[in-house]
């Protein structure tokens, strides 16, 4: 992990807390007692953060939201864009129903590999555009 002293608030700083989220998300729920949708939300939480690193990265505003589809709208046209953005958006569900109880269904073993698989290529993506 990069060291913590990097300006708060800086994309590598945002960098920081989305590799975090995403070694979260990439833990087993079968060998600990963490709930899949947990480990999805940490996906989501790692594909906001890149997202948001990139924004500030490209000096560009954003409110705060947990909607990605929110923060890829906001993604100036002139970057290259991988395909797996496309598909980023649909992590948002992650952000806030399926932390608590009786709010969503179970997630399933397949929705947790899509997810984590779409968190480490929208972090590689942002990596290439925040760091270069």
């Amino acid at each position: 992990m990069p060291p913590s002293n990097v300006p708060r608030g800086s994309a590598a700083d945002w960098l920081r807390h989305a590799r975090s989220d995403l070694a979260l998300a990439q833990l087993s729920p079968a060998d600990t007692d963490i709930l899949p949708e947990t480990l999805c939300f940490h996906a989501q939480q790692s594909v906001e953060k890149s997202l948001k690193a990139v924004l500030v990265d490209q000096g560009a505003a954003f409110p705060k939201t947990h909607n990605i589809g929110v923060l890829l709208d906001l993604l100036p046209s002139r970057l290259s864009r991988d395909a797996i953005l496309d598909e980023a958006a649909l992590l948002t569900d992650y952000a806030v129903g399926s932390r608590y109880p009786g709010d969503a269904e179970d997630v399933t073993a397949e929705e947790l590999s899509a997810a984590v698989g779409i968190a480490e290529r929208v972090l590689a993506w942002a990596l290439e555009i925040a760091v270069g």
